[in-house]
């Protein structure tokens, strides 16, 4: 095998991997922005008040 046949199955092989690590982490943020969007919106914990108390 050529130096040139071996750089070529070698930049196959790195694009597929791209690709495959693309696919997960899409499908990873899918997910969580389904979570977040599934989460009930949590009420401010007692004595957060963002409004101001003479």
């Amino acid at each position: 095998m050529s130096k040139t046949e071996q750089a070529t199955l070698r930049e196959q092989r790195l694009a597929a991997k791209l690709r495959e690590n693309l696919k997960r982490r899409k499908g990873q943020a899918r997910a969580r922005a389904d979570a977040e969007r599934q989460a009930p919106a949590t009420p401010p914990a007692p004595g957060t008040d963002t409004v101001n108390k003479p």
